[in-house]
């Protein structure tokens, strides 16, 4: 999608969530009082609509959820909307609750607001969509593409960019360039030029860009076709055949100086990371002080329990192979560490991870610290430093590391967390470090806001019902 379409559609979408959240919230006001004399709290009521507007305002430019907008059916709008409904009556009902404006706003308002905000703003985008549609498929809007390949691959080409591309662009023509198939007709797009006569044809018409696909074809042997479109003001897509590139997300971009392909797994929305990083400051901040109540009377039972430091603390390679000090209340002995080596034959994982049933090196307040999970509140200090995360993929320690392959490596491509995939999938349940490493992979390249906050709600869940903590 060209930057006109993209800014149409964003700033458009956000702009219209924004107004059908003031007509919904000035008519919910209205109608279960009458007036807005008798609101009571105006301040409450006002704040919560600037809560709201905030909310759509962040979520519309960090979330990205409307990433595949033009590509959602009517249902699947529908969810959508109300997904971001409810996220906002969740984030905004928070707010109300610590700032204590729940006292004073209206129940019956916010459940009119709730109802008519997922009606309306539905309705609105689905018109929005409708209209978009027209715009996009008319002549002086839509992107004509020329796709030029080999009669070997011509027709996958025009196939693949038919069913991927999306309803702004408009695929005008496809030329072949080592046969001539000139006037022949390709999934309902014509050949409207061969090799010899390709300049003077596209010199003539209506092209916006042009896609080019030949494979092992040289960079020297394309570039005079690719100086005369581009000569011709045409933007010109060239087809990448190192399958390399195709596996991973990946761009081109300037760097030190030089036009690269940068690619990579790991090559995420910096305004999503920038959230998932406020997100961490703000739960590290709030665990940090659950830690320091805790630990008033967590301290005086494992100093009773065993001798030795309230905390226990430990090197750890976080992202990309940093190391860090990652910090607990002491569950173990002093000795916990050497007397490792002795129980390693008892290791009831299978691969680079060490957990064993009934540790003889857990002491018994450590055995109830574990259970109930208490005993990784201190980390919380690991998270407001930024070592480590709210969610993410276990960190190992530095014996573990040692024994790396490539494949395991990758685990440590994004920050560490205190929660991830794998605690929430019985940590205690699973026994082969290999699906360790697959629930860490699929974290990673399945990475969204929304799974954090799945897997956040799922961790509380477990830590109540104490699954998987032994």
């Amino acid at each position: 999608m060209n930057q006109k379409n993209k800014i149409i559609e964003r700033y458009g979408i956000w702009l219209v969530d924004l107004l059908c959240i003031l007509i919904i919230f000035i008519s919910s006001t209205y109608i279960r009082f009458g007036n807005f004399r008798d609101m009571g709290d105006k301040n409450s009521h006002f704040g919560v609509c600037i809560a709201f507007v905030l909310f759509c305002t962040m979520y519309n430019f960090f979330a990205d959820w409307n990433a595949n907008f033009m590509k959602r059916g009517l249902w699947q709008e529908f969810v959508a909307v109300a997904k971001y409904n409810i996220a906002m009556v969740l984030v905004v009902g928070m707010l109300m609750y610590f700032l204590q404006w729940s006292e004073y706003f209206s129940r019956q308002v916010m459940l009119y607001f709730i109802v008519g905000n997922q009606i309306l703003t539905w309705l609105t985008r689905i018109l929005i969509k409708r209209l978009l549609y027209m715009y996009y498929r008319s002549d002086s809007s839509a992107i004509r593409l020329l796709v030029i390949a080999e009669s070997g691959n011509i027709e996958h080409t025009v196939s693949v960019l038919k069913e991927k591309l999306g309803v702004h662009v408009r695929i005008i023509g496809a030329v072949c360039l080592d046969e001539d198939m000139q006037g022949r007709e390709i999934d309902g797009v014509s050949v409207i030029a061969n090799k010899d006569n390709l300049n003077d044809v596209a010199r003539q018409m209506a092209i916006d860009e042009m896609f080019l696909s030949i494979p092992g074809s040289p960079m020297s042997q394309l570039e005079q076709l690719i100086r005369d479109f581009d000569e011709m003001g045409i933007v010109v897509h060239r087809k990448l055949e190192a399958d390399v590139y195709g596996r991973n997300r990946s761009y081109i971009q300037r760097f030190g100086g030089y036009t690269v392909i940068t690619c990579g797994h790991m090559n995420y929305s910096y305004k999503r990371l920038l959230v998932k990083r406020m997100a961490d400051i703000v739960g590290g901040l709030i665990g940090t002080v659950f830690t320091a109540i805790l630990t008033v009377f967590i301290a005086p039972a494992i100093k009773i329990d065993s001798r030795g430091p309230v905390f226990f603390s430990q090197t750890r390679v976080g992202r990309n192979g940093r190391r860090f000090k990652i910090y607990k209340f002491r569950s173990m002995y002093q000795d916990a560490e050497a007397r490792k080596q002795e129980l390693l034959d008892k290791n009831e994982v299978d691969g680079l991870m060490f957990k064993m049933k009934d540790d003889p090196r857990i002491t018994k307040v450590g055995r109830f610290l574990r259970k109930t999970s208490l005993d990784e509140f201190p980390q919380f200090l690991n998270v407001l430093k930024g070592d480590m995360s709210l969610v993410g993929t276990r960190p190992p320690t530095e014996d573990e590391f040692e024994k790396y392959s490539l494949y395991y490596r990758r685990r440590l491509s994004m920050t560490p967390g205190l929660t991830g995939l794998w605690q929430v999938s019985g940590r205690s349940d699973i026994t082969d470090f290999d699906e360790v490493v697959k629930l860490d992979l699929e974290y990673i390249d399945n990475w969204s806001i929304g799974l954090d906050l799945r897997l956040m709600a799922k961790t509380v869940v477990v830590v109540l019902f104490r699954r998987g903590s032994k």
